[in-house]
């Protein structure tokens, strides 16, 4: 079945062609990942899909009745809006039900009176009514994953990456047919993002997503789309797959342009030796002398292999941390943490946010300073520092070649050999006429881009990198990482991406609870598998002490409580406290009664149905509580 269908789709802006003519379909349940180099089109395909830019030829249909859901790379701010309003910003029955719950559990918690426990009484028969447990589970779990607490908080008060996992957990609970989703992973830790892949990858949900993370990709997709030169190729296989059959693509295309070069140099001396005849043959064959030279001019970029600048030299004492603690507040963000660095050691950082990764780097680049220990840089150490803050804006209204000479004129190869600032440049992506642009001009990637490499301009022999891959398009990342591996210095590399850990690092520094850092030897797979062992067998030593626990209490609890149960549990000791309150209030009218016979009569039979809930309902809680 045909989700959404797009015929032939172009895009310019200015002079620059994004693409054009491009035609594609996704049918449901297909998880398609949209990849190409940065300012290319991806996410402009994506907001003409959703309406929100208009191409300028192309027709785009979607199937009736199909609910659509985006993530787009920037959230803007919402007005007067709370965390939860924007996480459930859906008018379904269900999603309102269970909005109107939170809220009124919410005010139940500050404010317990009357009110308030009625207006509970009827969120909870609402919720039982529309068998919503389920799902405001599902809210509970998705929250929990990506550390979102305060679901009640001005969502405009947020930073950028909190923004974004909330953007996330709406789009995730949308209960939508078709997803699409504009680089999901960014701001992401790695726990994050595995949940994500098992969440996304067992769904089935149909997927279009744009990513830059190769395993997350390669976890979830079957389906790549590649925007490159202004056209869409399809591939129908994982990421290696992909790589294999570009390669061939590219060499095909590099055969196809050196026959119409060939080609052309024949037709250009005829053209020039030829008298203009205005015959149809000859009418014929001018034309198709331009398409064979259009053709012939066509580039195709290959990157150098084994590009490679000359580092410094670096001495026997390279770096020393000794017995390291620091603390924020009282918390230790690293503790007792020591490590003695060799030559050419290529060392990962990973954990979860917010547990001290950058703060390591920033105490050995002597930005903090420790609570406890000491760090020793050896004396021929030269550091080459790419944080997560950026270049400043002293940069503004500077040329970008303009600004790379003035650290360097010519960077000297590891061969011996000189470039020049331009071709350095021009090999990392910034092609000679992008080289003269403002600096303030750049995307955020672009800019990320342009600082790493000053970063690397200065000859450093000991690389210290904090999320080096964020906003990097795909083959930039290749670049970056065959440039890493030609590095001869040491390298400390904090990245979320586990495709470009596996390929530069050796080990790993994992940051656990309470400050500890744990020095695992090995790649990011082998930590990864070693971890889901251990948990696995943490889980069925549970299990086991689980199930003796059970058999010996067989006889006095052969019963477990359901998740249904237990939520009834809850709703009966709500409505029997009310039950109780409203029996006080009839007996005392009983103690003192007023009014006629019929009066008196009424509240006798409004005690009388009373009590004999208030019986069936204790009854059924003690029945469930010998469960529990």
């Amino acid at each position: 079945m045909n989700y959404l269908n797009i015929e032939n789709l172009s895009k310019w802006y200015g002079e620059k062609l994004l693409f054009e003519q491009i035609s594609f379909g996704i049918e449901k349940g297909q998880k398609v990942a949209l990849i190409a180099k940065n300012g290319t089109g991806k996410s402009t395909l994506l907001n003409i899909i959703m309406g929100l830019e208009l191409p300028d030829e192309g027709r785009i249909t979607l199937r009736n009745g199909i609910h659509v859901s985006y993530l787009p790379q920037i959230d803007n701010n919402q007005d007067n809006t709370t965390v939860l309003d924007v996480i459930l910003n859906t008018q379904t029955p269900l999603v309102t039900t269970v909005k109107q719950y939170e809220k009124t559990l919410n005010a139940y918690s500050l404010h317990p009176n009357n009110s308030t426990k009625e207006a509970m009484e009827k969120a909870i028969n609402e919720m039982d009514r529309m068998n919503a447990w389920n799902f405001e589970n599902k809210i509970k779990e998705i929250l929990y994953r990506f550390h979102i607490q305060d679901i009640f908080s001005d969502f405009n008060t947020l930073s950028g990456g909190e923004r974004k996992k909330v953007a996330l957990a709406q789009t995730l609970l949308s209960e939508s047919d078709v997803l699409i989703l504009d680089e999901p992973t960014n701001h992401l830790d790695i726990e994050m993002i595995e949940w994500l892949e098992n969440y996304l990858s067992t769904t089935h949900t149909t997927l279009l997503m744009v990513t830059h993370d190769r395993f997350f990709l390669d976890k979830i997709c079957t389906d790549i789309m590649e925007l490159d030169g202004g056209k869409l190729y399809r591939y129908k296989g994982k990421y290696n797959y992909f790589l294999e059959k570009k390669e061939e693509r590219i060499n095909a295309q590099s055969s196809e342009i050196e026959r119409a070069k060939s080609v052309y140099r024949k037709e250009l001396e005829w053209i020039r030796t030829t008298p203009q005849a205005r015959t149809t043959k000859a009418k014929a064959r001018i034309d198709s002398f331009e398409e064979v030279k259009q053709k012939a001019n066509q580039r195709i970029q290959k990157q150098e292999i084994n590009f490679a600048v000359k580092t410094e030299r670096i001495g026997n004492k390279i770096l020393e941390i000794n017995n390291l603690d620091f603390k924020y507040d009282k918390d230790f963000i690293i503790k007792d943490f020591s490590y003695v660095f060799k030559k050419g050691e290529r060392c990962g950082i990973v954990g979860r946010n917010g547990s001290g990764k950058s703060t390591l780097l920033k105490l050995i680049m002597n930005e903090l300073k420790p609570t406890a220990g000491k760090i020793i840089a050896g004396e021929t150490i030269v550091f080459g520092y790419y944080g997560q803050e950026g270049l400043s804006e002293e940069n503004y209204g500077k040329r970008l070649i303009d600004i790379v000479k003035e650290h360097a004129e010519m960077i000297r190869m590891a061969n011996g050999n000189y470039i020049s600032a331009s071709q350095f440049l021009n090999h990392f992506g910034f092609d000679f006429q992008t080289q003269y642009v403002y600096y303030e001009q750049l995307s955020g990637g672009q800019r990320r881009k342009f600082y790493l490499l000053l970063v690397l301009l200065k000859n450093p022999n000991f690389l210290i990198l904090d999320e080096p891959t964020n906003n990097f398009d795909i083959e930039t990342l290749n670049i970056l990482e065959d440039f890493l591996l030609n590095f001869k210095g040491c390298l400390l590399v904090v990245s979320h991406d586990r495709w470009f850990m596996n390929k530069l690092v050796d080990h790993l520094f994992v940051f656990e609870e309470n400050g500890r850092i744990k020095d695992f030897y090995g790649s990011y797979s082998h930590y990864k598998n070693q971890k889901d062992l251990i948990e696995k067998g943490e889980r069925l030593k549970e299990k086991e002490i689980k199930t003796k626990t059970e058999r010996v209490n067989t006889s006095t609890n052969p019963l477990k409580m359901t998740y249904k149960e237990r939520k009834e549990y809850e709703a009966l000791e709500e409505r029997i406290y009310i039950l109780e309150e409203e029996k006080q209030q009839l007996t005392e009218k009983l103690s003192n009664p007023t009014g006629s016979a019929s009066d008196i009569e009424q509240v006798y039979k409004q005690y009388a149905a009373l009590c004999a809930e208030l019986d069936e309902k204790s009854q059924r809680w003690l029945e469930l509580g010998e469960k529990e």
